[in-house]
């Protein structure tokens, strides 16, 4: 299904604008578009989709169970939700809205949106083949690690303060709505296939309206940047595993985009070329959940602090998992 918009880019770039193949402005141009398309499609979809699936289904029950008296499970089954679901970064957005439109806490919310990026099947599938299951298991032990422990940081520290107005409207909507029904016993009433269908359209145009152009700019800054990288670059300046190697990694990933499964090979490419496992994997965590294109996104969910913090949070925790890899890559 992907292949479409791949093939489509190709298209564009090389048949209609003529430009030659393995070219840096024609990677730039092809990865744009394709990225672009890609996003706009998986958006479109997937704000309909969840919109329609909260007007057909229970909430209150999803939500109830997410944010029980044992909030471990809920950070659990945020991260572990996050884990098994094929979302990016960026697509993960509509999903988080839909999270705080149904009431449930912004740490179990976050827990997901974390996770999301980093973990998804075809990732561990590829991680197995390269690394093995040894280092795929703690992987995912990790990145699931990592959204709880932010999750519950969150949490703590009350960020549903720091929300957008318009998110944080529908989180305490959300949060009114369930006490109200919980005290009259109130369920879900069902709706008619017309009532779900315009609920989602609503839904749909409305987040869509307010993200797109932030998709444009972000997947632009990492395409300029992912055409004109210097091949080799990051092998020859940051292969030699000292301690500053793996902060620098993870700043350098920042301004790059891509996701889970398509930053695999570029994986295999830096580890076959002698950049240490650690240092590998801090730059491609950085790269798929830290990217420029998701702040600009999470900036439309979040105010400054907010997601000043979570990205100091991502800064650190990529920097500590680099270190512990570095470490026990040579065990493993």
């Amino acid at each position: 299904m992907l292949q479409i918009f791949s093939d489509l880019a190709g298209w564009l770039t090389f048949d209609l604008m003529g430009l030659e193949p393995n070219t840096k402005l024609a990677d730039a141009i092809h990865f744009f578009i394709e990225d672009t398309t890609k996003i706009f499609a998986l958006l479109l979809l997937m704000i309909y989709g969840i919109a329609l699936v909260r007007a057909s289904l229970n909430v209150e029950r999803v939500r109830d169970y997410l944010a029980g008296k044992n909030r471990f499970v809920g950070y659990f089954m945020g991260s572990g939700f996050g884990a098994v679901t094929p979302f990016c970064s960026c697509s993960s957005i509509p999903v988080f809205l839909g999270f705080t439109s149904a009431g449930i806490p912004v740490g179990i919310t976050m827990a997901f949106l974390i996770t999301s990026p980093l973990i998804n099947e075809v990732a561990v599938l590829l991680l197995v083949s390269l690394l093995g299951w040894q280092f795929t298991v703690i992987y995912v032990l990790v990145g699931m690690s990592v959204g709880m422990l932010a999750g519950a940081f969150l949490d703590t520290i009350r960020a549903e303060r720091w929300l957008q107005s318009f998110a944080a409207k529908a989180l305490e909507q959300g949060k009114a709505q369930a006490s109200h029904d919980n005290s009259e016993g109130i369920t879900s009433t069902s709706m008619t296939l017309t009532e779900r269908h315009e609920f989602a359209k609503g839904e749909t145009l409305e987040i869509f309206g307010r993200v797109w152009k932030w998709v444009i700019i972000g997947v632009g800054l990492g395409a300029a940047l992912h055409g004109f990288v210097p091949d080799g670059w990051i092998e020859a300046h940051l292969g030699d595993g000292q301690w500053w190697s793996v902060p620098v990694a993870v700043l350098i990933g920042i301004p790059l985009y891509s996701n889970a499964t398509g930053v695999i090979p570029i994986m295999e490419s830096l580890i076959t070329n002698g950049l240490p496992v650690g240092t590998t994997l801090a730059f491609c965590m950085s790269t798929v959940a830290a990217s420029f294109p998701e702040f600009i996104l999470l900036k439309q969910v979040m105010q400054w602090r907010l997601l000043a913090i979570v990205f100091a949070i991502l800064l650190i925790s990529f920097t500590l998992i680099g270190w512990i890899f570095n470490a026990i890559g040579p065990i493993l």
